[in-house]
Parts: C-alpha cells; structure tokens; sequence
C-alpha cells in the first residue's frame, strides 16, 4: 500500500480509501461482515476510512464504530460527511450553522468518537452563504470535534469561490474535495482537479467503477440483465437501447483489451487510473462483500505507465465524460425551472 499526503492537512492517508456507502440495509446489512471486511481493509494496509451521515440513514457510521472500537480508532484517518436531509421535519439538512452542529454531534454519537479527522460538506447548498458554513467548520475545529475539513461534488468555481471568501473573511478553508473520477467520467480533468491542485488541496475520488459500468460484467455483444446489481437500481444507465450507452460498451470493451494487456483485470485498471493524476491523493473503494475488497484489493500495486494511459486517453479523451456518476450535483440553475425562465408577463 502506498501513502500520500492528504492536502497540507499534515494527516498521511493510504492510497486507497475504504468507502463504506454499501455497509447497511443499502447494501450489506450483516454488521458483523461489514466490520470484518473493515479490518481486513485495515489489515491490508488502509488507513483511510470514510463514511457519511446519510448512508442508509446512519447505519454505515453505526457500523464503522463498532469496527473502530479500541485502539483501531488511532490507526485510521476517520473522515465522514453531513448535508442532506436525516429523519424528518424541516432544518435537518444543509449547510447552516444550525444543521452542522447537529450533524456533527449526531454523527460523533453514531461513530462512537469524540473526534472526526476530516469531515466533509456532502453537497453545495445555494441556500447558505458558503462564510456560514466555513465559520461553523472553523469553531468545530477549535472546539477539536472535527480535525480538518472538506467539500464533496464541489464545482470548480464553488471551490474557488470558498477559497476567496476564506481569505477575505480570515475564515479556515476547505483542504479536501471528493469528486467522482473514473475513466468515463474525466470531466473534472479540465477545472475541479486543477483548481484543488491550486490551492493545495486533498482530493478523495469516488466512483472509479463508474457504478459497476468498469466491473467487466458490460461489453458490446453481450445482454445486459437489467434486473440485477446496478442495472436494476438504474436501468436507463445500462440499457443498449438508449442513446450514449452504446459508447460507453464500446469504451468498456476496449478498455478490457487493454487490462488484458498489462495482465490485469479491468476493475484493477479501473481503480488505479485516478492514482495517476497528479492531483488525486486517494481513490475511494466500496466494496460490499469480502470477495470484492479481495478483488479491489489485487490492484493496489498497480501504477499505470506512460503507455497503458496514452491508449487509455484514445479511448476516452482526457476531459471527456461519457458518464455522469449518481448522485453528481447539478446547480439549481439547471434544476429549478424558476432560474431559466422569467415570469409569463415578464418575457
């Protein structure tokens, strides 16, 4: 396993981090196997565990609690996330003072913790002025609850903006991102990465699978079962018949020809491209069995040459994105009808 340094946060973090999203009823409900395959990913070498409120509804902390009970909690750079909406009633979601507070120590509670390592804004909220959000982050810093603090699915320019704002207000500033990256999805190449690459920034990616699109189980030629695994979560993502998935079968079954190639499975190539950047510090594995920590796990030596990535980028081109992982963010200026068009009288 390799380690990197995650940002000037001074904290050292392995490559791979383990992404606990499908421990829970979403995914694996076995408490006792999730916590099993934790400590074998720690075993193994990772340091770097992560997590979010809203994973099945809580249970992925719960779960990585009892995992990290005793001296396994100072082995681990422990880093979650909070924004959207947890249980009902208004106020329980965002990035206001009022709900970061909540969350935080919701989220200690869930942990079994008095201290978060890296604590993450899930999402943008265009509700709350970002000097809000950076000011409650920078007091839980000093109250020491949470160690350093990030953003997820950030757009370059909310990064930017979060960085000026920072300096303007003498305000701590976000030191990580978590966007989705994978050979499909190469869109942040031309400003997310960058712009943390500027500032000095950690960045955590997620999605490498492309949501299972880069397990080797799609190729041109071969029926897609559109009622198991991802496919029946998201059928229009995977079904030949709708337009743009026909190239990403086409990328996926070149891009198996070239993990053949190096002697490698494509979801071991998969997995090591993000490495390749300069600035990814870590890639976000979620295994939700023992076997496929196991298979994610083989690849972990793996770094890609000049060769293996200019054939990759023939492929896809570096920037292109011929997918859009779930749950990326869209602005509300494309989502809100109420943003494009002016009132009926007033056009």
């Amino acid at each position: 396993m390799r380690y990197r340094d995650l940002g000037r946060t001074g904290m050292e973090v392995s490559a791979y981090c383990l992404g606990t999203m499908m421990f829970g009823a979403v995914g694996n409900p076995d408490h006792d196997e999730c916590v099993r395959i934790i400590h074998a990913a720690l075993d193994a070498g990772i340091n770097f565990v992560d997590t979010a409120d809203m994973y099945s509804a809580g249970e992925s902390e719960t779960i990585v609690g009892k995992a990290l009970r005793g001296s396994r909690r100072d082995e681990v750079v422990l880093a979650t996330k909070g924004h959207f909406q947890m249980g009902e009633g208004r106020n329980r979601s965002g990035n206001s003072r009022r709900w970061i507070v909540r969350a935080v120590e919701d989220s200690l509670t869930r942990l079994g913790t008095d201290r978060i390592d890296l604590y993450q804004i899930h999402r943008p909220d265009p509700r709350t002025d970002v000097e809000e959000t950076l000011g409650v982050l920078g007091d839980l810093v000093r109250e020491g609850k949470i160690r350093a603090f990030g953003c997820s699915t950030f757009p370059a320019e909310e990064i930017a903006e979060s960085h000026h704002v920072a300096e303007r207000r003498a305000l701590q500033r976000f030191r990580t991102e978590q966007p989705p990256y994978s050979i499909l999805a190469r869109g942040i190449e031309a400003n997310v990465l960058p712009v943390c690459r500027r500032y000095g920034m950690g960045v955590l990616t997620w999605s490498p699978l492309a949501s299972g699109f880069l397990s080797g189980k799609y190729r041109p030629g071969r029926e897609v079962d559109l009622s198991s695994g991802r496919a029946a979560l998201t059928p229009a993502r995977f079904d030949p018949a709708v337009p743009g998935n026909e190239a990403k079968l086409a990328a996926a079954g070149r891009l198996i020809e070239v993990a053949d190639g190096i002697g490698r499975t494509l979801p071991e190539l998969a997995v090591a491209f993000p490495l390749a950047h300069p600035a990814v510090t870590s890639v976000i594995i979620g295994p939700r069995t023992m076997d496929q920590l196991g298979d994610l796990l083989k690849g972990a030596s793996l770094q890609l040459d000049d060769e293996t990535l200019d054939r990759i980028d023939e492929i896809v081109p570096p920037g292109t994105d011929l997918y859009r992982a779930d749950g990326a963010w869209r602005p509300a200026a494309l989502t809100d009808v109420t943003q494009r068009r002016r009132p009926a009288g007033d056009r």
